[in-house]
């Protein structure tokens, strides 16, 4: 016997002895009838995809940025078919506050499939369609299910494709997460150039490829610091111009087949205002529709705050190295026991956080290249994997970087001692000397100096290389951190 829309008891589910029981939904597709939850929003579309994509737990509510751009994305597709005159003033209020509901926070538990799944996309488009018009429904007080009155694939998805709408939407999202990832970003320069500020008297040996160089100050090291990262960030923001172009519009494939005349125009216009971005319609939907370019692009910005952010955290750790056998030139904040063996052993476990977070970023981007590269023809199928690639790298960076800062960049210290040490110690400071004596002769100074153990100032006044003036203008290792007027 078949029972429709009835109570049905859970298998094997009781709470203190008592059964526990569901009322569900009935509704159909083109593969036949499905039970839903009654108190679900979703319908049954997501609910074959709830079957068949159990695979990362990651869904779409995971990100709600993720979740208020397809509300931003639908919202934009129904004033625009409103003005093409497709769709009726009353259908436009119920979608519009459903909506803003979305965009505001609310029903985010209901997107819930997840992050991998096949079909381009479609089963979250799916996702968000059955969503929408069920608060819609509800909020204008009818039934979820009575679609009817309003319907996820007539009204909500009126004019669109998946292939429009999902692209679309994952623009919009990385976008708003854009915003919130440059904003860590520039909190993590700022402390950066205020230890550079901290620092900017002491002196140091500034050291290439591992050997001595030339004096600096601690400052411009953390300046240059903060100055890669600034340069991360520029690329970051510049990258968002690929991302503004969307294909709302195309429908499958970029023919605009099922889409009003002036829809397209007039969706990128609404979208604009809602999402605050200058969101404009790709002059190709053909291309833009084929083409992920947009995505390797913004995932390129990531890779390179990546790669800057690494190098960065390399670095700190190579200079904290010690604290008796290592180059022992800051210390970085002691944050946890380092070995269960070794006794008293720190380690530099924020700036290794930071590198592995950037090593997966760079995976990511190896992953957005190869499924970007491998679309078919007038759509690539791969999408979902380049979402949860970017979303998670995003994501990486906005929880890991105020960690680094917090944790690491603003509490480092100095060791004056050690500095001040390797300023007399090392041979680099001859390099100032090769204006006035030649590099021949500043040569046989260094391996004199590394042979007798002796300073190179220190043999500079024993062989009366310089006079007193000219101790005064070269040797000072101060002058030696920026441009020096020769004269010989």
């Amino acid at each position: 016997m078949k029972f429709r829309s009835t109570l049905v008891m859970i298998a094997a589910a009781t709470m203190w002895g008592h059964a526990i029981y569901a009322q569900t939904r009935t509704e159909k597709d083109l593969l036949g009838e499905k039970q839903i939850p009654a108190d679900a929003y979703y319908g049954v579309q997501t609910a074959r995809a709830l079957e068949n994509f159990q695979v990362s737990g990651v869904t779409t509510k995971f990100y709600p940025d993720y979740v208020r751009a397809y509300a931003m994305v639908k919202m934009a597709a129904a004033r625009a078919n409103a003005e093409v005159g497709r769709m009726s003033k009353e259908k436009l209020m119920a979608i519009e506050k459903a909506c803003m509901a979305v965009m505001a926070g609310e029903y985010h538990d209901q997107f819930l499939v997840d992050l991998y799944q096949g079909g381009a996309g479609t089963s979250a488009n799916m996702n968000a369609n059955e969503v929408l018009a069920n608060i819609a429904l509800e909020l204008s007080g009818k039934k979820k299910g009575d679609y009817h009155s309003i319907e996820p694939h007539d009204d909500l998805n009126m004019g669109q494709s998946t292939n429009d709408v999902y692209p679309t939407t994952l623009h919009v999202a990385m976008l708003l997460h854009n915003d919130k990832v440059v904003q860590q970003a520039k909190e993590l320069s700022a402390a950066f150039h205020k230890k550079g500020e901290q620092f900017k008297n002491l002196l140091k040996m500034g050291r290439t490829e591992g050997q001595d160089a030339v004096p600096m100050t601690l400052g411009q090291e953390f300046h240059g610091f903060g100055n890669q990262l600034d340069g991360a960030i520029d690329a970051l923001i510049k990258s968002e111009a690929y991302l503004y172009e969307e294909n709302m519009g195309a429908t499958a494939i970029g023919t605009g087949i099922t889409a009003s005349p002036g829809y397209a125009e007039k969706v990128a216009v609404h979208l604009a205002k809602i999402t605050g971005k200058p969101m404009v319609l790709s002059h190709d939907l053909i291309a833009a529709t084929s083409s992920m370019q947009a995505f390797v692009m913004y995932s390129a910005a990531l890779k390179n705050l990546a790669i800057t952010l690494s190098k960065i955290s390399s670095d700190l750790i190579f200079l904290a190295t010690g604290p008796r056998a290592g180059i022992f030139e800051i210390n970085l904040p002691a944050l946890q026991p380092g070995s269960s063996i070794m006794p008293g052993k720190v380690n530099p476990v924020m700036p290794e956080l930071m590198n592995e977070v950037c090593f997966k970023a760079i995976g990511n981007d190896v992953t957005v290249a190869f499924a970007s590269q491998d679309g078919l023809l007038q759509l690539n199928a791969y999408e979902p994997v380049v979402a949860v690639a970017i979303f998670e790298s995003q994501g990486l960076f906005f929880k890991t970087m105020p960690l680094f800062r917090k944790q690491c960049i603003e509490g480092i210290t100095a060791n004056e001692k050690t500095l001040k040490h390797y300023m007399e110690r090392s041979v680099g400071t001859v390099t100032a000397l090769n204006p006035i004596l030649g590099y021949d002769k500043t040569t046989e100074l260094a391996k004199e100096a590394l042979q007798t153990d002796k300073g190179i100032i220190e043999l500079v006044k024993e062989k009366h290389l310089l006079n007193d003036q000219q101790m005064k203008d070269f040797m000072d290792p101060a002058k030696m951190t920026a441009p020096t007027d020769i004269k010989k």
